[in-house]
């Protein structure tokens, strides 16, 4: 009975760092779902090898320190992993086609509640909010593999110089320069951030409530007056991407008409506001998966809309239906996403 219960101890030792190791291995892999296996990789092998844990590292160090070798060697399988506006300029209207690129050129979204750990401190919070937004992850994957990991681990998540050199088996002041140099790329890169709060303030709980019925009732108008003059509207797994009111707007009347009619239910992905988006069934009276949307916020307008479409893998994700039955239904799922 001892060792059982000692062995339940190491397992829920180990179960209590799932959640920050996938965002860890998120942001390093830009991936959900290589993230999570590379956190059971992480898991498996620290299981196996307790017995040489020696303690003089905490079990979280040395947890990390697994972490970032599964991660580096992933990536050296792997190509980096973009979003559309990262490939090419945007598509006009008239030019707009939906050619899609295979899944391992996009990165993904992720559910809120698998990579942000419950804190206390507010401004710990906004930065691991910071740090998964969709823009963030995606100028990491421009950084090469072991100054990705430095960064996050040294801006991200304040470990000392020290710690990081003893996790890479490295140098601080190897660490300081990897560290400089991330910053310069990442400074090069510098895009307009969302400033979405976490919880949403009044003024953002209106603008999304708004956007949510401009979008339900298909109301171009109404949209158009939420979106920045350069918002941006992407599509994964199609490179098309649009930007500016008449673009996206004479899109979703065109090619993409066949939204009208459709139902947002609420839910929060990469640190901003999310919604499963539900399209009627054509051949029912149900709702339908057809994405899942990520907005970004700023400056009090919405500032871009991500429609990740590919609804077998990112719905169980997020553990979302997989169908409305009816409006009432679709309505009571938004309430229940927006408490």
């Amino acid at each position: 009975m001892s060792g059982l219960s000692a062995a339940e101890d190491i397992e829920s030792s180990l179960e209590g760092h799932r959640v920050e190791l996938t965002g860890y291995c998120y942001r390093m892999l830009g991936s959900a779902f290589e993230a999570q296996d590379a956190v059971q990789d992480t898991m498996v092998r620290a299981w196996r090898n307790v017995e040489k844990f020696e303690g003089r590292s905490s079990l979280r160090s040395w947890l990390y320190r697994i972490a970032t070798n599964v991660c580096l060697d992933m990536l050296k399988a792997a190509g980096k992993r973009a979003r559309p506006v990262d490939l090419s300029g945007p598509t006009p209207l008239a030019q707009a086609a939906l050619n899609p690129l295979a899944e391992h050129t996009w990165l993904e979204p992720m559910p809120d509640g698998r990579i942000l750990p419950s804190v206390s401190d507010p401004a710990e919070a906004a930065v691991a909010r910071e740090s998964v937004r969709l823009a963030f992850v995606a100028a990491l994957q421009h950084l090469p593999p072991r100054q990705r990991a430095v960064l996050i681990l040294r801006e991200v998540l304040a470990w000392k110089a020290s710690e990081v050199a003893e996790l890479l088996g490295t140098s601080v002041a190897s660490v300081n320069s990897a560290l400089q140099r991330a910053r310069a790329t990442l400074a090069a890169r510098a895009e307009q951030t969302a400033d979405t709060a976490d919880p949403l303030d009044e003024e953002q709980r209106r603008l999304l409530d708004r956007y949510v019925a401009a979008f339900e009732e298909y109301d171009m108008a109404a949209l158009t007056a939420l979106l920045r003059e350069d918002a941006v509207m992407t599509m994964p797994p199609f490179d098309l991407w649009l930007q500016g009111h008449d673009d996206i707007t004479g899109f979703m009347l065109s090619l993409g008409a066949g939204c009208a009619g459709s139902r947002l239910v609420a839910t929060a992905a990469n640190g901003t506001p999310a919604f499963a988006h539900y399209k009627p069934d054509p051949d029912g009276p149900e709702f339908v998966p057809w994405a899942v949307q990520v907005i970004d916020i700023s400056k009090g307008s919405i500032a871009g809309m991500h429609f990740f479409l590919d609804t077998p893998r990112w719905f169980p994700l997020f553990g979302l239906p997989d169908h409305l039955d009816t409006e009432a239904d679709a309505k009571g799922g938004a309430d229940a996403g927006a408490r």
